[in-house]
Formats: C-alpha cells, sequence, structure tokens
C-alpha cells in the first residue's frame, strides 16, 4: 500500500485501470490505454491494477465491479467510474485535471 500512496501523490494526473484478466472486455481495454497513454505523453500516468492480484487494495478502494477507473492527483481522488470508457472519454477526463 506504500507504494500506491507513492504512485497516486504525483503532481501529473494518474489514471488507474482495475481490471481482471479473465474477462473478455480486458483485451479491448488494453488497446484503449495504449491509446489513452500515447495521447496524454508524459502529461499523465496510465496504469492498470489486477485486482486479482492486489486483493487487498481493491478491497480497500470497494472495487465491486471491474473494469474500475479512478483518476488521481497529488494523492486525491478526482473521478472514479465503473465500465466500459473510451479513449477519448478517458483522454478528455484526464486532460482536465493536467
Amino acid at each position: 500500500m506504500a507504494k500506491f500512496g507513492e504512485l497516486i501523490g504525483s503532481n501529473i494526473p494518474v489514471l488507474i485501470d482495475f481490471y481482471t484478466e479473465w474477462e473478455e472486455a480486458a483485451n479491448d481495454l488494453h488497446s484503449v490505454l495504449r491509446d489513452v497513454a500515447a495521447a496524454l505523453g508524459d502529461r499523465a500516468k496510465v496504469i492498470k491494477i489486477d485486482v486479482e492480484k492486489n486483493e487487498t487494495l481493491a478491497n480497500a478502494l470497494r472495487i465491486k465491479g471491474n473494469p474500475t477507473f479512478i483518476i488521481y492527483k497529488e494523492g486525491e481522488m478526482k473521478w472514479r467510474q465503473t465500465g466500459e470508457q473510451d479513449a477519448n472519454t478517458l483522454i478528455n477526463l484526464v486532460e482536465q485535471y493536467v
């Protein structure tokens, strides 16, 4: 959890995708997240966290559905949504916090 605190404490926005490997949609989201990361470059971080490998963190954040996207900046949660999102929506959301 200490590493998570360092991760979200960044002064640039951090978009986190909480996912599970076994979900069919996960493969589609990988390409969406690549597009988001490419569009934002070094203005934001895009990170994926497997909830099955990080159960303690997922439980602490009350992740119930997948995918769940959360945007943090300077340690503060700015936005959270469960369900699939397209690349343009995610890019526009993150850019609000750049």
